[in-house]
């Protein structure tokens, strides 16, 4: 029975074992594809300085971290944050203990996040984050290379009908230092205006020469040759040239789009980012890019999968023989079928169901023998 100090927070529940396993298998599952390419483990705390998650990402501030769960340390009188993110405690990594490792550097995450809030479109406010980046490289290679392994961990993941969709976060900034000036006022209401493809406000905010941008989207090809037409002075060539490299470079293992003025999500992203679709899935699976890490200015690509959100569509593990162990069993037996990748349940009374714990076999001596075979 339910009582009232039951219940969980809004935005928190409890994953049951079906449900967690389907998580725990794709995290495995990812984890050996990132380490397979290469990409080292790191494992940072749930909690530091909120300083410190605020400060090691361009383009986020002190006064962003508003999302955060805050409290005061006893220790040191600071304010602590319960992280939101990993990416940023990733780049404090890469720019303290690992600042002498060479560089390109892999690393690769896995871990519980937080939020005060969320949003009504995702409402969970716990997440298991998983990613991966890749620092110190500012290359169409590096961002090829990453896209390239978020999809194979999604497919290792067991989802299927992958899709990225391109974006250009600094769009906007690129086109009006020449091709359509504005003033740093109109920058960022241009900006707005374009994230929410609102084409009348984009006229007022004094963006009428930003609207075909509007509608350079869908299709990789046909979306690159709008933008090129756009793009009459140049500006942009070497950035499509880039998406066009790193879509040759994934090939069929993705569906490619772009939406060059896509923003919500990509505001401490440079010059690329992408968004990961899988079918059957409702909201993003994943999204990634290229930035700066704050405080060392060193370039980095990467990408963010939040697990427990893909869940639903993941599928199930194949289900794992188990055998119960009467009382008095052959353990050198037990032992030798948990090394072979069996699942084993110890007899603890006399009126246990192994059928009911899940059994399907029953160890006879040094041999397992099926349930069905035993009544």
């Amino acid at each position: 029975m339910t009582k009232p100090n039951d219940l969980l927070p809004e935005g928190l529940e409890d994953r049951l074992p079906l449900e967690a396993a389907r998580i725990t298998a794709m995290m495995r599952a990812c984890l050996d594809v990132l380490d397979a390419h290469g990409y080292d483990r790191v494992r940072p705390p749930l909690l530091e300085f909120e300083a410190s998650l605020a400060g090691r990402m361009a383009g986020v501030t002190v006064g962003e971290t508003s999302a955060m769960f805050r409290f005061v340390d006893p220790a040191s009188l600071r304010t602590l944050a319960l992280r939101s993110d990993i990416t940023p405690q990733v780049g404090r990594i890469a720019a303290t203990s690992l600042a002498a490792a060479p560089r390109p550097l892999r690393l690769a995450y896995c871990g519980d996040t937080v939020l005060i809030k969320a949003s009504q479109l995702d409402p969970a406010r716990e997440r298991l984050q998983l990613g991966a980046e890749l620092i110190g490289a500012d290359s169409v290679s590096a961002a090829a290379e990453v896209v390239m392994l978020a999809v194979e961990a999604l497919k290792a993941a067991g989802l299927t009908g992958i899709a990225v969709d391109f974006t250009l976060p600094d769009l906007v900034d690129t086109l009006a230092a020449n091709t359509f000036p504005l003033t740093p006022d109109q920058i960022e209401a241009v900006r707005r205006e374009l994230d929410t493809k609102d084409a009348g406000g984009l006229k007022a905010a004094g963006g009428a020469a930003y609207l075909p941008l509007l509608y350079a989207t869908g299709p990789l090809e046909s979306a690159l040759a709008a933008l090129r037409a756009v793009d009459a002075g140049g500006a942009l060539k070497s950035r499509l040239d880039g998406l066009e490299a790193i879509a040759a470079a994934v090939g069929d293992a993705a569906t490619i789009t772009l939406d060059p003025t896509e923003r919500h999500g990509f505001e401490y992203q440079s010059w690329f980012g992408f968004t990961l679709y899988a079918e059957g899935l409702r909201r993003a699976a994943g999204r990634g890019g290229t930035y700066r890490i704050a405080g060392s200015e060193e370039p980095a690509t990467g990408f963010t999968l939040y697990l427990d959100r893909l869940a639903d569509i993941a599928p199930q593990p194949e289900a794992v023989r188990c055998c119960y162990l009467p009382a008095g069993h052959d353990r050198a037996a037990a032992a030798a079928l948990r090394f072979e990748g069996w699942r084993t349940i110890a007899q603890l009374s006399a009126d246990e169901d192994p059928e009911a714990l899940g059994c399907d076999y029953i160890l006879q001596g040094t041999s397992p023998v099926a349930l069905e075979n035993v009544r």
